[in-house]
């Protein structure tokens, strides 16, 4: 788009929790970097398990879940196999039955991010798929990592 400046990369300290991701040799791509599908499987995995760890979500047994409705993400400097990455979060908006989180990707001792981005999830009834208020648990651990 003309006259649309490029975002600036965010920092570590943008964050509030984190963790490790293991690349893949398969994550690359023919051009020598992650493919960049696979960075919307990591931002889902990051997010997941700090709510696994938090004990607020049971991925088989939760009544209530997590579904992505809107996601993206800004690409700034590559990430290939064998590189380490660390999965950084924050809350970005807090909402009675959604949560925008966002996500920053970083590479190896990196304080600025290769990759940034957010994603939406609207909590639902697992078995009816309607839109239901976040319990007071859940809530509270998100939060914690709210900027």
């Amino acid at each position: 788009m003309p006259g649309k400046t490029r975002s600036v990369p965010a920092s570590w300290n943008d964050y509030k929790a984190g963790s490790a991701i293991t690349t893949r040799w398969n994550d690359n791509d023919p051009y020598g970097h992650i493919n960049n599908a696979v960075y919307y499987f990591w931002f889902d995995s990051a997010v997941n398990r700090y709510l696994i760890e938090q004990g607020v979500l049971d991925i088989e047994n939760s009544k209530v879940i997590g579904l992505v409705v809107q996601t993206s993400c800004e690409y700034f400097a590559p990430i290939a196999f064998p590189d380490a990455v660390e999965a950084r979060i924050r809350v970005e908006n807090l909402g009675r039955t959604s949560v925008t989180y966002g996500v920053g990707l970083f590479r190896g001792d990196e304080k600025t991010a290769s990759a940034a981005g957010n994603f939406t999830h609207v909590y639902v009834d697992r078995e009816s798929r309607r839109p239901t208020a976040l319990a007071p648990p859940l809530r509270s651990v998100l939060e914690l990592i709210t900027v």
